[in-house]
């Protein structure tokens, strides 16, 4: 069994940052995949950031060069370092997990098994 819990959320402004945690915890293999998802309002659940398998990052383009993954993990846990925010970025963002999902695959959120709460982000102007 797997479970992942998001923390780090809240209210930010324009330009500011926030870092996100997923802690993972259970049966949870070397190769092991973690990525964010994201879901505003009346949208549908979109692809952020992916750690495939413990060993690569991969980033949606309307993040890339303000959103990272920082190298220096703890053991279970993945960050999403979150910076230069905008409003558009205002979302509930999800933590998903899978064991043996493949790298074409990671953008799409059917493709996972295993999923977290969710934590609010509020961008205001």
């Amino acid at each position: 069994q797997v479970q992942l819990v998001e923390s780090g959320g809240g209210l930010v402004q324009a330009g500011g940052s926030l870092r996100l945690a997923c802690a993972a915890s259970g049966n949870t293999p070397g190769y092991y995949t973690i990525s964010w998802f994201r879901q505003a309002p009346g949208k549908e659940r979109e692809f952020v950031a992916a750690f495939w398998r413990g060993r690569q990052t991969y980033y949606a383009d309307s993040v890339k060069g303000r959103f990272t993954i920082p190298k220096d993990r703890a053991k279970n846990t993945v960050s999403l370092q979150m910076n230069s925010l905008k409003p558009d970025d205002t979302a509930v963002y999800y933590c998903a997990g899978d064991s043996g999902i493949i790298l074409s695959s990671v953008r799409n959120h059917i493709h996972y098994d295993d999923w977290g709460q969710g934590t609010e982000v509020t961008v205001s102007s």
